[in-house]
């Protein structure tokens, strides 16, 4: 394993843990030694994911029925982690979603509030239980957020709000925490294939790859794997001088303008070929 990705003997809470990104996030973290704690309000996803994780990676791997909207449940989610394993070391805070897709002088107020808890004031809640556990191993936190919290996204302005309000939480809660020696920094997905969006996909008949290829440069959407790749380099001491930053894992935006090719005979060749 490469020097500084090495998480043995690390203890990470996931939350949103039994599926998508939570889900990959985890068992990366497993592969690479770490001990596991996946919240989540459905159990029974759960622990299909922990007994996947203990399966394939023979680490220790905890479930617990968490609302993180619910700021007491957050603080029992990091007592049960302590009581269990001793310490707390990343806190990814990977929970969220968006309650439908309606414009903003529509949207029921009880759903922009379950918006808001979600997405971003559950990070708090969860990081707040975690500072002082986080504070004695040197530990950090991992926010996900989304490239809807960084351009924004029409049908989900709840959504889009909390999630460019996470990163700036990640930011101001870097430099409180810094002295603690408390690294905080915030991952931004783009279109990702999770399980629940190639459902939506299916559902909309929306062509994901058709629009993948003519909205980001790489041509096509992320998967699982890759955000949970950018997610452990955080949580990793390959990270260990980067806080209060948000990366961004969306394949990278087409722009607009004209290339001259007459200056490149290399371009200008693949691009006749293409």
């Amino acid at each position: 394993m490469l020097e500084g990705f090495d998480l043995s003997g690390r203890v990470a809470v996931v939350t949103g843990g039994g599926t998508g990104i939570g889900g990959a996030t985890a068992r990366l973290l497993a592969e690479r030694g770490a001990d596991i704690i996946l919240a989540g309000r459905r159990i029974e996803k759960l622990e299909v994911m922990a007994e996947a994780i203990r399966a394939d990676t023979g680490r220790r791997v905890l479930s617990v029925a968490t609302d993180v909207r619910k700021p007491e449940a957050c603080k029992a989610l990091i007592e049960a982690t302590v009581a269990e394993f001793g310490r707390l070391d990343v806190l990814v805070n990977n929970a969220g979603g968006a309650h439908g897709h309606v414009g903003l002088h529509r949207m029921d107020l009880a759903k922009w509030d379950r918006d808001i808890q979600l997405n971003l004031s559950a990070a708090q809640y969860c990081a707040q239980a975690a500072f002082p556990h986080l504070r004695r191993t040197g530990g950090c936190v991992v926010n996900v957020s989304s490239m809807a919290g960084v351009n924004g996204t029409q049908g989900v302005g709840a959504y889009s709000a909390a999630k460019a309000g996470l990163q700036m939480l990640t930011k101001v809660m870097s430099a409180e925490w810094g002295p603690s020696g408390i690294r905080v920094n915030c991952v931004a997905p783009g279109m990702t294939a999770t399980e629940a969006a190639e459902l939506g996909w299916d559902k909309r008949g929306f062509d994901a790859a058709a629009v993948a290829k003519s909205a980001f440069s790489l041509g096509r959407y992320g998967t699982m794997r890759e955000v949970a790749q950018a997610i452990v380099f955080f949580a990793s001491d390959a990270a260990s001088y980067i806080t209060g930053e948000t990366l961004a894992v969306g394949g990278g935006a087409k722009l607009g303008g004209m290339i001259n090719v007459e200056d490149d005979e290399e371009l200008g060749t693949l691009l006749t070929k293409a």
